[in-house]
């Protein structure tokens, strides 16, 4: 199966020296490159990419509000986007994944990494780990204890619609722990874990592990130090 990338960045030697390495291998088909947020939008609702490799700054929209916009419209809900960073903005990149972003990756990652990335966000994961993501939530999201969100909040109202097993693993899973690890715990099947964060996926309105964090840490079901 042939995975549609869209390239977004504002400087014409990374989109065209990523546009080649990507276009390389017999399994990506590289079907656009944009400069800025706005040219980015245009080509996903015209192309409808798989996946967007998306860099953050950029002149006008940029790569923030741009995965934002693609998050909230119900015709681009199969289209992932995989943020393209420095790692030197880590508190951009969790606004990134608060916008709908599905992970992020280095501009000067390995090729064979980049390639692999692009792939594990096609098949519906999260790029980062579990343990990753935590450390940037607790670093950069909440520095302590937060309130129970309100039942008439959205965060609130979806959270009640959790059963008592789904809140627990939600739990579980911003503490960083993986299917196989969720099965072990709670002696299950790592179908039925997977079952299991899948539905609490689905009732957040999650994309992906990643949103799944967030969503705990700002709900206060954990605080940062991983304690419930």
């Amino acid at each position: 199966m042939t995975t549609r990338v869209l390239v977004v960045d504002d400087q014409p030697l990374i989109r065209q020296a990523v546009g080649a390495l990507l276009g390389a291998e017999p399994t990506l088909d590289v079907v656009g490159e944009a400069a800025d947020g706005d040219e980015a939008l245009a080509l996903v609702r015209e192309l409808r990419p798989d996946v967007v490799l998306m860099d953050i700054r950029m002149p006008g929209l940029d790569g923030i509000e741009a995965t934002r916009r693609i998050g909230v419209d119900p015709e681009l809900a199969e289209v992932r986007v995989l943020i393209l960073t420095t790692f030197e903005e880590d508190e951009n990149v969790v606004r990134a994944l608060h916008a709908g972003a599905s992970g992020f990756i280095g501009k000067g990652t390995d090729p064979d990494a980049l390639v692999e990335a692009v792939r594990t966000v096609h098949a519906g994961e999260s790029l980062l780990s579990p343990s990753a993501t935590r450390v940037l939530i607790e670093r950069y999201v909440r520095s302590g204890p937060m309130p129970a969100p309100s039942a008439d909040s959205a965060l609130g109202a979806a959270l009640a619609t959790l059963t008592d097993r789904e809140r627990e693993v939600l739990v579980l899973v911003a503490g960083g722990l993986s299917n196989d690890d969720l099965a072990e715990r709670l002696v299950i099947s790592r179908h039925t874990a997977k079952t299991h964060v899948n539905r609490v996926m689905a009732k957040l309105g999650a994309h992906d592990r990643a949103q799944l964090v967030i969503a705990a840490y700002e709900a206060g079901l954990v605080r940062p130090g991983g304690s419930a």
